[in-house]
């Protein structure tokens, strides 16, 4: 099952998001600062495809989620402003919680309020595991933070880790209290040594201290789903195949598009005959 996550900027993307959904057979589409008529896109989506996509509504108003699922297969459990909670449940196929978020931006929150934030977040994220019952969960969004920053790898954040070995410990303890730990594979695309762009968000600014390219959007996932996901089916997108979204200098050209660039992911959801 393949996913996308983008930050459309407020931007009427339509020809762009169906370009993408049909050259990479996109089953669940999410994204952040969506303004576009619900009706609007699927109009544009669902011209030439076969299996129809449906507008997930929810309570939270950060976050869009389109599936090729009727909404039955796709409810939310838990939502707020900022995160939605969905309960991701096909025949013949593993359920599993998929979380989508959109922090502050660090024009607004400091950074150690955004620390606090994801640890509210990571607590909620644990009830709703509690309430269905397991801890396959993959959290996307964009974050408004890197994925060395204190928010993402604080324990009672969300504890996210940079290799597989250790995420397969599912926890570690601080202070005889025990933390889940996600796995965060995009510290494998920052920088040069990635096959795609350095980061999701380029930032210019003339200050002493600057990254320049940022990893705002990412994905995250829990020890349970592991056997689900491929790093090499992880992907930041420059191009929806008929467009770039880069400017001549090699950043995302939000003139065009959007100044964030879409992620996409896999899961191998299907159980076994």
């Amino acid at each position: 099952m393949t996913f996308l996550f983008w930050n459309l900027k407020k931007k009427p993307l339509q020809e762009n998001i169906r370009r993408l959904a049909s050259r990479y057979d996109i089953d669940v589409l999410i994204f952040a600062e969506f303004s576009i008529e619900p009706a609007s896109l699927l109009k544009v989506l669902n011209q030439q495809n076969t299996v129809k996509f449906h507008y997930a509504p929810g309570f939270c108003r950060k976050i869009a989620v389109f599936s090729r699922f009727p909404n039955e297969f796709i409810k939310p459990v838990y939502e707020s402003d900022r995160l939605t909670l969905r309960h991701l449940k096909l025949p013949a196929m593993k359920d599993i919680l998929l979380a989508a978020v959109h922090f502050p931006s660090k024009n607004y929150w400091s950074d150690p309020s955004q620390a606090f934030e994801c640890a509210e977040l990571s607590r909620e994220i644990r009830w709703v595991e509690d309430e269905i019952g397991h801890s396959r969960t993959v959290l996307v969004g964009d974050f408004n933070m890197n994925p060395f920053e204190e928010g993402l790898v604080g324990a009672n954040g969300f504890n996210a880790v940079m290799t597989r070995h250790i995420a397969e410990r599912k926890s570690r303890v601080v202070q005889n209290r025990q933390y889940p730990f996600f796995y965060n594979p995009m510290w494998g695309l920052l920088g040069d040594a990635s096959p795609g762009p350095p980061g999701t968000y380029y930032n210019n600014r003339s200050e002493h201290i600057n990254f320049f390219w940022y990893m705002f959007d990412q994905v995250l996932i829990r020890a349970d789903l592991l056997d689900s996901f491929r790093n090499e089916e992880l992907k930041i997108l420059d191009s929806d195949g008929e467009n770039s979204f880069l400017s001549r200098c090699g950043t995302p050209d939000d003139r065009i598009v959007s100044d964030h660039l879409p992620i996409i992911f896999k899961l191998k959801l299907l159980t076994e005959a």
